[in-house]
């Protein structure tokens, strides 16, 4: 069976950070761009951050570049996102999705697998 377990969320002042997990199983990992989205209370599911392991690209989103970083373990089947500078905005609900896509897209409907979701909360 194909399973995102992400992990590593919580409470985290403004200012702090937070390292998230996403552990894949059940498809080739290398095959799969991972995405990381972040849903919010009362707002759409956006997407923040991607890892494309196909040709090695990043994508982050205008509201966490120069503050998240992604990156990927192949051997662990892992990709982290490295968030430092946290803020109040960054409050949500963080979900890893796969999708063979080759690219990073950054319309949920490109991605066929999903994560649970792990709940990073900011206090100000």
């Amino acid at each position: 069976d194909v399973q995102l377990q992400a992990s590593g969320g919580g409470l985290a002042q403004a200012g702090g950070s937070l390292k998230l997990s996403c552990a894949a199983s059940g498809f080739t990992f290398e095959d799969y761009t991972i995405m990381w989205f972040r849903q919010g209370p009362g707002t759409e599911r956006e997407a923040t951050s991607c890892f494309c392991d196909t040709d090695g690209s990043a994508y982050y989103a205008d509201h966490v570049k120069g503050r998240f970083t992604i990156s990927s373990d192949n051997a662990k089947r892992t990709v982290y996102l490295q968030m430092n500078s946290l803020n109040p905005d960054d409050t949500a609900v963080y979900y890893c999705a796969a999708g063979g896509l080759g690219q990073c897209r950054t319309n949920p409907i490109y991605y066929a697998y999903w994560g649970q979701g792990t709940q990073v909360t900011v206090s100000s």
